[in-house]
């Protein structure tokens, strides 16, 4: 028997082709040029996962069989002890989708085959329309129809709404403001154009990214069923999971939910008791590629679809492994997909491409999807403080973002 294939290094690789700082794991192993790649994103924290991987995570990998991913996810995931963070989930992501790609490299067959073949040769997906006002949300969702797309996130100023508190209180503390009763005031007028513009066949998707109280997010819920929503997501915080089962009693808008999720036991609840139609995971988030296949064949179980995260903050690498769970899943339902610029192109040679709103995969082994470091180290992360996730209500009271 020959000798294991054993990990030598592991790299991290820190990015920003856009807005979105971004963090790949690069896993080196003992045969000459074989190495695989992860997506290791957790954007606003990047440099606490980057020292997850390089200082606690690497020690651990040095000299394993990169043919045992099970048993190094498993292991990687308690040898911390306490575990589902999302630091630490997104850590072990990075290097579990890299074994992954580098399996497939060493079988000659991409990802999807690995895990059990295609059950769909693209993968169907959405994408985002937004603007200042119903008109020019109509009409952004009418040019990617026009570009072939079937389904379209609509929103007006983004999370919130764009509303803003004209009346605070004295001394109030800066922050993003909203007012929920406008947001939801508005986005029920802008819906309801919307679909009056572009007719019944177009699948129209809202996120309310857990902008209400449950109380509210139950009563919008039932006010936007008469526009037909492909789904509503992230109507209610993964603290008030225990709401949703009051929703489903009052409503037939589908739901989707799942991309702040963490630990198992979350997904877990919603899927067994169908207390949501389609799961979103952020794939790193929740560990890798391992733990996302198990998760959608639990879906497939209980009657869900997948409808994986996929902002501009999920890397090129995560979208490749995004569409390679898509092709296999039986219980598929639809992709969330960002719009490429030419450098994210340069620098992740073998990003997926959308024809006629489908994703397609090529035919290279592994993830398909490779990275030109040089052209990555000199688009360097640019550091900040987050604005948008210091999220108001009109009186100040800080609330979810």
């Amino acid at each position: 028997m020959s000798a294991p294939i054993t990990i030598d290094d592991v790299k991290v690789i820190l990015t920003q082709p856009g807005n979105c700082r971004l963090a790949i794991v690069k896993v080196v192993t003992s045969e000459p040029g074989l190495y695989g790649l992860g997506c290791a994103t957790f954007t606003q924290r990047i440099h606490a996962v980057a020292a997850a991987i390089e200082k606690h995570l690497k020690g651990f990998l040095l000299g394993r069989d990169v043919a045992r991913i099970e048993d190094t996810w498993q292991m990687a995931m308690v040898n911390g002890y306490w575990r589902n963070g999302p630091v630490l989930n997104n850590a072990i992501s990075g290097v579990d989708q890299a074994l992954w790609d580098i399996k497939g490299k060493r079988a000659g067959m991409p990802v999807f085959d690995l895990l059990g073949g295609k059950t769909r040769e693209a993968a169907n997906v959405y994408v985002h329309a937004d603007g200042p006002t119903p008109s020019d949300v109509a009409d952004q969702v009418k040019d990617y129809v026009g570009e072939g797309y079937r389904h379209v996130r609509i929103q007006q100023g983004l999370y919130g709404g764009g509303t803003v508190a004209a009346d605070r209180p004295d001394g109030a503390i800066d922050g993003a403001y909203f007012d929920p009763n406008a947001y939801r005031r508005a986005t029920l007028t802008m819906m309801e154009h919307v679909r009056s513009e572009v007719g019944p066949e177009i699948g129209l998707l809202h996120d309310v990214h857990e902008r209400l109280s449950p109380v509210d997010a139950m009563a919008f819920a039932k006010d936007v069923e008469p526009v037909g929503l492909f789904f509503l997501e992230d109507l209610l915080a993964p603290e008030d999971i225990a709401w949703f089962e009051r929703v489903r009693a009052h409503t037939t808008t589908p739901l989707a939910m799942g991309e702040l999720f963490n630990h198992p036991s979350e997904w877990r609840t919603v899927t067994e008791q169908r207390l949501v139609d389609f799961l979103r995971m952020h794939v790193s988030q929740m560990g890798g590629i391992t733990p996302a296949r198990k998760a959608a064949d639990m879906a497939h179980a209980h009657g869900l679809r997948t409808a994986w995260h996929g902002p501009a903050d999920t890397s090129p690498v995560g979208h490749a492994a995004n569409l390679h769970l898509d092709l296999w899943a039986p219980a598929f339902g639809i992709q969330e997909w960002y719009q490429p610029s030419e450098l994210d192109r340069a620098m992740f040679p073998g990003l997926p491409e959308v024809r006629n709103g489908y994703l397609y995969p090529n035919d290279k082994p592994g993830l398909g999807i490779d990275i030109d470091e040089q052209l990555a180290a000199e688009h360097p992360i640019i550091d900040g403080v987050e604005h948008w996730t210091q999220t108001r209500l009109p009186d100040g009271t800080p609330v979810r973002p």
